[in-house]
């Protein structure tokens, strides 16, 4: 199956961009399911669409702009790590059921364990990964403790499975230690596109607040200095999605450059939302002004699978580690 980028993002503005911030999450997670949102980057051979991960970049940047709760990322994640399960017993029911919407879930913290699970109250299944084995476990008798964030469009939690957990292993030592890596750097390409239609929609948002507010009898966007101080937003949104896409199309994209890709993406995420306020003027500062939602957002998403400051040192590192070769 063969769709562009432009078809996708169409078809995302018609499903998302005309209603209100942070929609039903239960009407969402419904609307994801129907359009096969879950299945666009799953071979075809597999039940899927086979569309890749320029499509599924399509998606998160598309949910990332309208403030969709739900477990979208952690339920891709999990579809990933199945779809790479080869000849695990189970597999093929648990992956369709999956793509269907019924909800199994991952840690977006990007390390071993199970904390920042989304929705784990309501999941059937959860991803469980560590560099020897990779296992996909049953909710049942876990134990779920809410986490509290500024970000009220996520809903978080802490799973413990106990010491008996069981399930089925999607993959052992090697294998697993190389999924675990292929899992961390879809998440970490997941938040980047989160970040990107976030700080899109709060950039779009401002520009329409500007045109229309006046000061002097004039409109705000008519001043200098704002026009500079918008520029220089739209030049940070544009070099940062040129920079995903490329990403999104790379192959041999690896964990530590979507590591970068996204401590880059979150970062303006998080300045264009700051800026977004205080253009915003007081209005800006209230709670019943969206500005809030998309800067709450941000700084959840800046640390969601590891920090600026942590994919930066890596960054460097495996920059020196070249030079040295």
């Amino acid at each position: 199956m063969s769709v562009s980028r432009a078809e996708l993002q169409d078809a995302a503005e018609k499903a998302f961009g005309h209603g209100d911030l942070a929609p039903d999450a239960a009407k969402s997670w419904e609307l994801i399911a129907e359009m096969g949102w879950l299945m666009m980057a799953v071979p075809e051979e597999l039940g899927g669409l086979g569309l890749g991960t320029e499509a599924a970049g399509v998606i998160h940047r598309a949910l990332g702009r309208t403030l969709v709760p739900g477990p979208a990322i952690a339920q891709m994640l999990v579809i990933e790590a199945l779809s790479a399960a080869e000849g695990v017993a189970e597999r093929d029911n648990l992956l369709a059921r999956a793509m269907g919407g019924e909800v199994m879930t991952a840690s977006l913290a990007g390390a071993a364990g199970l904390s920042c699970v989304p929705d784990a109250d309501r999941a059937s299944h959860v991803l469980v990964m560590n560099d020897d084995r990779a296992l996909f476990a049953p909710m049942d008798g876990a134990t779920v403790t809410a986490r509290d964030t500024w970000d009220k469009t996520r809903r978080l939690f802490d799973v413990a499975l106990g010491n008996n957990a069981d399930g089925l292993v999607l993959a052992e030592g090697q294998a697993a230690a190389a999924l675990k890596q292929r899992i961390e750097a879809q998440l970490l390409f997941a938040l980047a596109g989160d970040s990107l239609g976030g700080a899109d929609a709060v950039l779009a948002l401002t520009i329409e607040y500007l045109g229309t507010r006046r000061q002097f009898d004039r409109p705000l966007a008519l001043f200098q200095a704002l026009k500079h101080r918008v520029a220089d937003m739209k030049t940070w949104l544009s070099a940062a999605e040129a920079l995903f896409w490329a990403n999104a199309t790379d192959p041999t994209a690896g964990l530590v450059q979507m590591g970068a890709l996204k401590a880059h993406a979150t970062t303006v995420y998080r300045a264009i939302a700051e800026e977004a306020i205080q253009l915003h003027g007081g209005i800006g500062l209230t709670m019943e002004h969206p500005c809030h939602l998309f800067l709450k957002r941000a700084l959840l998403n800046c640390a969601l699978g590891g920090d600026a400051d942590y994919w930066e040192e890596q960054t460097g590192r495996q920059a020196l580690a070249k030079g040295a070769a």
